[in-house]
């Protein structure tokens, strides 16, 4: 038995280069359970990070009461991570909403039934559709955490329904800059490499990826390789000095911390040093590439020293960085939020996809680039065209492309918004402050924590002009303010399809019944689809399905020939072992682990998901001008000079804020934030400062400090740790509210939520905010009443651990662990009884505070 709390990685299983990574089953129950009491385990795949680990539910009595990691998934090898341990089931018995809430004439929230609350969305969505904005009235606004059948019914509700271009999630805080990069230098979205290739490599590059707290399942993966023989060399870019650049130093690789909103100055310099001292694939550049002379001229400013003075690390390290890369025989790069939700992310990211053109590092063992979602279902968004794109990684410039989707549909090709780029999701709430939209359906997320500049949305929110409806399985921060609030079915209560970052596609099976009235997002959208007759261009019904395989199947067609390509895929193929990665197809019928095996890219002008664009405008290229460079399946070398962000330190606000995650929650944790354990790891808010800037402003460890920024503040109790000087770090998984399921303000009558500084500014090709640039003062509030609630066990650790009581899981964390094996799922020691709901649970009325 292990604490997984204390332990978050739990036990290693070294392994050398090019060997499997050995198996090690993990299994948490309910304390009120053992293993023999369970009826029957239930297949699916874990949600609370982008990883997507295999799983199976344990399910007795019709309830959730425990978990384990699936052996045989290519995912996890049976790992699970303490999200996934504690986190994904076990809020299932807690404050659930039951049934639809709808605002009364005192303005409150109270209960009501399906008909009432749909009704109301119905007639509010026809008056609107009836006025001269017609189906630019309405906004979506998703999340990246549904199923890969929700999302394709919400894009053709949207496209070929009501025909808006309003259409996003909260996958562009994310993972936007993921996709962008993807298809800036390959034509199109689509992870190149495989978690495999870190059994492969000789060295990790994790370019603003604490992947040891983001992904802790795919960081004892490397864990693994690091403690066997032969260890890859690891290289982190990071501010903070987290567990990845910890291991940095141990394995002789590097740890480079720039300053925040200086990706872009650094990457061209480590290209810079690639390229003069020869590390280049000529061969594969001249025959698989374009743009490598431009490239060469952009970057040759970019000395070490010049990129030093600007990112503020010693020249030296880029040089080693650059050189670690350079003369390894296979690099794995990953990437995420400290590079997307930064200053020039598009750039910075499509900078790491040209350093491997440069050596020719793709489509072979241990030479991959994952370019990492945020969630767990965040690629679907992109693939099914709930983001705003077109579905299949089709290009909405493309004529043809839109006349497939309209065939498919049966809609005339002008119904399907392609006038104008998607408009993403800091457009939608623009036009919701505006009063252009109307309607604003967000289902499965909760921005009034989650996104940038708090108070502006929260006026937003207020607008009596905004018809809000949110679908959720709490009443979160965001329902509060909604108009109507549908109860929503969970993870484990409903059955559907996801993918994760590298294309493995898992089935999730439905374990139990969903709590009092709660509806899957699927059928809550296929009841709205059928009140509002969406109807094709022969009057025939335009939705035609009614259960999650027929979407399934719905969706293949849509893939066929494409990139993404599910046609060889079936529920009944993704039962019983692992998941499987696109593109499966007669060509691949087991799946694809790797892309661009033979150097041919999707950037055909008849093919590709992009013409492109200019990284320090955003300003696309037309057809007309991709097609002059004729590129003809090559891949494009994109580059950018470095140039300043749009907010740095001064003398009213020193520091620079950057936000980021902690291994032990999710989001705004409207999960992990019910589960006992995660709760008590992390408990509350902190603010992280180096030891330096500590004692210049006389702030000692756990004293109450104030955050101000130009948009507003934030308080919570100090922790000396151990990030670089000037930068100040805080978690944003906590609200303005400080518990889930509560409405107390945070102590001291301040909010706690980091996003009340950040600033609404975003990448100007992906559209990604810039969370992790805004400025900031400190100012100490009052003095330590105790430590800081942040742990101890992860990159916010304290400086001098002395008289900071250690992160443990207590009572109730004990995981088991099964090296190298796994027990087969036992039968039902009896027949079982058809699930019971938990008690309601719910609140049936709540004070208003829409207006």
């Amino acid at each position: 038995m292990k604490d997984r709390i204390a332990d978050i990685w739990g036990a290693r299983t070294p392994h050398a280069r090019d060997t499997p990574w050995p198996v090690r089953v993990d299994t948490h129950f309910d304390s009120s359970v053992s293993e023999g009491d369970v009826d029957r385990w239930v297949q699916s795949a874990c949600v609370l990070c982008s990883n997507g680990c295999g799983c199976d539910i344990a399910v007795k009595d019709g309830r959730m009461v425990g978990i384990r990691g699936r052996a045989a998934d290519t995912v996890n090898h049976g790992r699970l991570g303490p999200k996934g341990l504690y986190g994904s089931w076990q809020w299932s018995r807690t404050d659930r909403l039951t049934r639809p809430l709808v605002r009364d004439g005192n303005g409150a929230l109270v209960e009501s039934d399906w008909d009432t609350a749909m009704d109301r969305i119905v007639e509010r969505s026809r008056q609107l559709l009836a006025t001269d904005a017609g189906a630019l009235s309405h906004g979506f606004y998703t999340s990246g955490q549904l199923f890969l059948e929700e999302y394709y019914t919400l894009g053709v509700i949207g496209k070929a329904g009501l025909g808006t271009p309003h259409m996003d999630g909260n996958t562009r805080l994310c993972t936007a800059t993921a996709a962008a990069a993807l298809k800036e230098n390959f034509g199109s979205d689509g992870q190149p490499g495989s978690y495999s290739d870190i059994e492969a490599t000789d060295a990790v590059f994790l370019f603003g990826h604490n992947m040891a707290e983001t992904q802790t399942v795919l960081w004892m993966r490397v864990l693994d390789r690091i403690h066997g023989p032969n260890p890859p060399r690891i290289v982190a870019v990071d501010p903070r000095t987290t567990k990845v650049a910890e291991a940095a130093r141990a394995t002789g690789g590097v740890h480079l911390a720039p300053l925040p909103g200086t990706n872009q100055a650094l990457m061209n310099a480590l290209i810079r040093e690639v390229v003069h001292n020869g590390w280049v694939d000529e061969r594969y550049i001249e025959a698989h590439t374009l743009g490598f002379d431009e490239l060469k001229a952009t970057v040759e400013p970019y000395t070490p020293e010049h990129s030093a003075g600007i990112c503020r690390v010693p020249a030296d390290d880029i040089r080693r960085a650059a050189r670690i890369f350079g003369t390894s025989e296979r690099v794995l790069s990953t990437v995420l939020q400290g590079f997307f939700q930064s200053h020039q992310a598009t750039a910075a990211s499509c900078a790491v996809n040209n350093l491997h053109l440069l050596r020719g590092m793709l489509g072979r063992p241990g030479c991959g680039i994952l370019q990492m979602n945020g969630q767990p279902t965040a690629q679907n968004t992109r693939e099914c065209g709930a983001d705003g794109d077109l579905p299949g990684f089709r290009n909405w410039d493309n004529v043809e492309h839109v006349r497939q989707l309209a065939k498919l549909w049966n809609v005339d090709p002008m119904t399907v918004p392609h006038w104008a780029p998607p408009t993403h999701a800091m457009q939608i709430w623009r036009y919701c402050e505006q009063g252009s939209i109307g309607l604003l359906w967000i289902s499965g997320t909760n921005p009034a924590v989650s996104l940038p500049e708090l108070p502006r949305i929260r006026r937003i929110l207020q607008q009596e002009s905004l018809f809000t409806v949110v679908q959720d399985g709490f009443l979160t921060e965001t329902a509060r303010y909604a108009d109507v609030v549908l109860p929503a079915a969970l993870w484990g209560e409903k059955q559907g399809t996801f993918t994760n970052v590298n294309r493995t596609v898992h089935l999730s099976d439905k374990a139990v019944e969903p709590p009092g009235e709660a509806r899957s997002d699927l059928d809550i959208w296929l009841d709205y689809a059928r009140r509002m007759d969406f109807r094709d261009k022969d009057g025939a019904p335009l939705i035609t399905w009614s259960g999650p395989e027929e979407v399934f199947e719905a969706w293949k067609e849509c893939t066929r020939g494409r990139l993404v390509d599910y046609t060889g895929l079936t529920y009944d193929r993704l039962r019983g072992g692992s998941g499987i990665p696109w593109p499966v197809n007669e060509q691949a019928p087991e799946g694809t682990d790797r892309l661009y095996a033979d150097a041919e890219f999707p950037t055909h002008p008849d093919v590709c998901e992009t013409y492109g664009h200019d990284l320090l405008t955003g300003g696309a290229l037309s057809e007309q001008e991709y097609r002059a460079k004729n590129p003809d399946g090559r891949a494009f070398f994109k580059a950018a000079p470095y140039v300043s962000p749009p907010e740095s330190p001064g003398e009213e606000y020193p520091f620079v804020l950057t936000t980021g995650r902690t291994a032990y929650h999710f989001h705004t944790r409207t999960k992990t934030g019910r589960s006992r354990q995660l709760q008590r790891a992390a408990p509350g808010v902190w603010v992280e400062l180096s030891v330096g800037d500590a004692a210049r402003l006389g702030v000692r460890e756990g004293d109450l400090v104030r955050l101000e920024s130009p948009r507003g503040a934030m308080q919570g109790p100090a922790r000396i740790g151990r990030g670089r000087d000037g930068v100040v770090f805080t978690p944003f998984h906590y609200g303005y509210w400080d518990r889930p399921g509560t409405d107390g303000a945070a102590p001291g009558g301040s909010p706690s939520a980091a996003n009340e500084l950040t600033i609404t500014e975003w990448d100007p090709v992906s559209k990604q905010p810039l969370f992790k640039i805004g400025t900031v003062k400190v100012v100490r509030m009052a003095d330590a009443t105790g430590p800081s609630p942040a742990p101890t066990t992860t990159a916010s650790a304290p400086a001098d651990p002395d008289g900071v009581p250690a992160t443990v899981g207590g009572p109730g964390a004990e995981e088991r662990e099964h090296p190298d094996a796994c027990e087969p799922p036992r039968p039902p020691r009896q027949p079982e009884a058809p699930p019971q709901p938990p008690g309601s649970g719910g609140t049936t009325s709540t004070t208003g505070t829409k207006g």
